[in-house]
């Protein structure tokens, strides 16, 4: 993704609802703090208009502690521990893993299997994991094996108590959410500092709040993939307004053949390049983004019609694919 891009033709996707309080009491010569540094294997970016002290200690800690908890390649992660433990054990969970948890199993059920947060073994088995790239690629039946482990219904989850079952040989992979609850928890945390208008983004998922110090929203640009036939020049550019939204991109321009279908434990070949999902929250735009990438235009705009999703399909050929939602927000 782009921000700020002064382009031609540019279409704009504008919120539905607008905070009255946003432009009460601006500074237009408000200073706008622009921070930036490392974490789960990418980077993040904080915009915000504050005049307050440094961000960047509470911000680069607040990252590293969801790293503990979540990182698939940080060996003594709590998800890594969790998933070298018997079969039958359970782990209680810290509240930030066990609410992604949640909200990984809810987006497995309403995507009808097209995430999973248990895809771990065919991740690693495919090279996409810490262990790397691999000399061969998983045969037929080593794939339909790896698959029967794979199995997200196979988990057991005591929402009351924040624990998660290990059923045996299930390896936890967040990699299709994590980032986006990364940008989540960040807003969080600076809203409830003080920060009224800010931009966060970690790894390409992004969410603002409030407005610039000039009173215009946080605009984005959502670039058109290179790999498009016939270019990439071939779409009007599409512009949103993060005022109380995030924005988050899937698909095989953004991790290249990482997006496995659970369905058949192999990278999806649909034809998609980049799938991008607008919505309140950064988690559930991520998780939806992995899902509708894996799903395609063909079943998933049937489904983010019918659950009022604002997705974005781009694919090889050079076709654009929008919800109705979508739609809805493109100013005319």
């Amino acid at each position: 993704m782009m921000t700020g891009a002064g382009m031609a033709q540019v279409r704009v996707a504008l919120p539905s609802v607008i905070d009255g309080d946003a432009l009460r009491g601006l500074d237009p010569k408000a200073p706008v703090v622009a921070l930036s540094g490392q974490t789960m294997g990418t980077v993040w970016r904080v915009s915000a208009v504050w005049a307050g002290d440094d961000l960047r200690g509470t911000i680069a800690a607040r990252l590293d502690d969801l790293v503990r908890q979540m990182s698939h390649w940080q060996s003594d992660s709590e998800l890594c521990l969790f998933n070298n433990l018997q079969g039958g054990e359970w782990a209680s969970l810290s509240p930030d893993f066990a609410h992604v948890i949640e909200a990984s199993l809810d987006l497995a059920q309403a995507s009808g299997g097209a995430f999973s947060p248990a895809m771990g073994r065919l991740v690693d088995r495919w090279g996409f994991g810490p262990s790397g790239p691999v000399a061969l690629p998983p045969g037929d039946d080593e794939v339909a094996a790896l698959r029967a482990l794979c199995d997200v219904s196979r988990l057991a989850w005591d929402g009351a108590a924040g624990r998660l079952r290990q059923p045996g040989e299930v390896s936890l992979d967040l990699s299709g959410i994590a980032k986006g609850y990364g940008v989540d928890a960040l807003a969080a945390m600076l809203r409830a500092m003080g920060v009224r208008h800010g931009l966060v983004e970690v790894g390409g998922e992004l969410f603002g709040w409030g407005v610039q110090s000039d009173g215009q929203p946080w605009w984005v640009d959502l670039e058109n993939p290179l790999g498009m036939a016939p270019n990439p020049t071939s779409l009007a550019p599409l512009r949103i307004a993060l005022h109380g939204l995030a924005v988050a991109t899937s698909g095989t321009y953004v991790r290249g053949g990482h997006n496995l279908d659970p369905a058949t434990g192999r990278p999806a070949h649909n034809g998609v390049l980049a799938c991008s999902v607008i919505h309140p929250q950064a988690m559930i735009a991520d998780g939806w983004a992995s899902a509708m990438s894996v799903l395609g235009p063909d079943q998933g705009r049937e489904m983010a019609d019918r659950r009022g999703l604002a997705a974005r399909w781009v694919m090889e050929d050079g076709a654009e694919v929008l919800s109705a939602a979508l739609n809805d927000m493109i100013a005319n």
